[in-house]
């Protein structure tokens, strides 16, 4: 059997965690044209499974998956990383532009990776020797390298960070790596503050968050903000914050942050987080959950949603007061992994990605319902743009939701192609 590393992202992404893998990144994660009621105007696009069920125990080693825009990666415990979906911007990483629709190589990483993350156009990974690479869509900056080309098919070095990095969280347009000494750097789109280095201006290369040079624990990227987990337990956010998604009692069209500030009522008590589209969330060590930001499909959870609904501050998600072992974050729905080992998700379902067999342009869930047949045997999750994935204990990878770019891996893509239930990628 191929081991699989799952690495939890949201935006994209995803939550980035020191020295660990119960988190992610938009991840993230993230992202894409959705169905959803978030008014935020800004353009958006949408974090080799073996089936023999002989080496289980050897699936408990660390496990890495990425849902992006509408792309996915999985890094296997060899350090070699498979990517498959969306590869117009090249972010794929297997020398070309064109999609795929299962699994392919990323040019370059047959192995030696310890961590990925995937953005809406970019991919980045972590190397065993500390370093970063990025590859994909880098027209402000993203991949870090010094150059603003809008594809990149194969995997390039980000400037400076060859070594000393232990996670990287992509964002929409951004990108951010955590390094050894607890520190941050960012780098790529910063018209709203989002690097956190005081400006607004675009950087090609790293630069340092400002006031964060140690005591970061995990990180994640949203569209346009960032966040940081302390190793105090409590949480900054920096950039956008017209939903509020900053967490600091605050919003409006005109207002972001371009330097960290601390997010209302969580100074303490967070053990994880993960950054979406326009919205937070954060896993409490009570494994309760608490999110904030945009509410216009219903991805905070609390039972309300509306194009004008968003919430300034943390609120408790409905029904997940403990017993949350991991959350993840991405265009406009969240999912939950449940200590049960079972996953519930909410939000925007225009394109299935909740999974529980229903779809619709005006689908959505304003509180957590279960993912249909994945009530246990769930290890990690990646919510993308408009689809999520999940890793089975026994090895397998599962993925539903949209299918236009291939990003499930089924072998299936198209305009029309959703799936409303989990299906296998294909080779896992």
């Amino acid at each position: 059997m191929i081991d699989i590393k799952y690495f939890l992202l949201g935006l994209v992404l995803v939550v980035a965690t020191a020295m660990s893998a119960g988190c992610w990144s938009m991840q993230e994660i993230v992202m894409g044209n959705d169905t959803g009621a978030d008014t935020d105007t800004d353009s958006d696009s949408d974090s080799d499974v073996d089936t023999d069920a002989d080496s289980d125990s050897d699936m408990n080693a660390n496990i890495y998956i990425a849902a992006g825009g509408s792309h996915t990666c999985a890094l296997l415990d060899s350090g070699d990383v498979k990517c498959w979906g969306d590869n117009g911007s090249g972010q794929i990483g297997d020398g070309t532009t064109v999609d795929k629709n299962t699994p392919v190589d990323v040019i370059g990483l047959s192995s030696g990776v310890q961590e990925i993350s995937a953005g809406v156009e970019h991919t980045c990974v972590v190397l065993d020797s500390g370093g970063v690479m990025c590859w994909g869509h880098s027209g402000e900056g993203q991949l870090g390298d010094g150059t603003t080309l809008w594809v990149n098919t194969t995997p390039v070095d980000v400037s400076g960070l060859f070594s000393d990095v232990q996670a990287v969280t992509t964002g929409g347009w951004h990108t951010c790596a955590l390094l050894t000494s607890g520190g941050m750097k960012c780098w790529g789109n910063n018209n709203t503050g989002q690097l956190g280095d005081g400006t607004t201006e675009d950087k090609t290369t790293p630069v340092d968050v400002i006031g964060l040079s140690s005591g970061v624990q995990a990180i994640a990227a949203g569209f346009y903000h960032t966040c940081a987990l302390l190793t105090s337990g409590g949480v900054k956010c920096w950039g956008r914050n017209w939903f509020g998604q900053i967490g600091n009692g605050i919003s409006g069209i005109d207002e972001h942050e371009a330097t960290p500030v601390d997010v209302s009522g969580l100074s303490s008590g967070v053990q994880a987080i993960a950054a979406g589209r326009s919205n937070t969330c954060a896993l409490l060590t009570s494994g309760g959950m608490k999110c904030w930001g945009s509410n216009g499909s219903g991805q905070l959870g609390n039972g309300i949603f509306g194009i004008d609904e968003h919430e300034t501050t943390p609120v408790d998600v409905s029904g997940l007061f403990s017993d949350v072992q991991a959350v993840t974050t991405g265009g406009w729905h969240t999912c939950a992994l449940l200590d049960s080992d079972g996953m519930k998700c909410w939000g925007d379902n225009g394109s299935g990605q909740l999974g529980n067999g229903i779809s619709g342009d005006n689908e959505h869930e304003t509180t957590p319902v279960d993912v249909s047949g994945l009530s246990s045997d769930v290890q990690a999750v990646a919510a993308g743009g408009r689809h999520t994935c999940a890793v089975l204990t026994s090895g397998g990878v599962m993925c539903w939701g949209y299918n236009e770019s291939g990003q499930l891996g089924n072998g299936i893509s198209g305009d029309d192609e959703y799936e409303t239930t989990p299906v296998d990628v294909v080779g896992f």
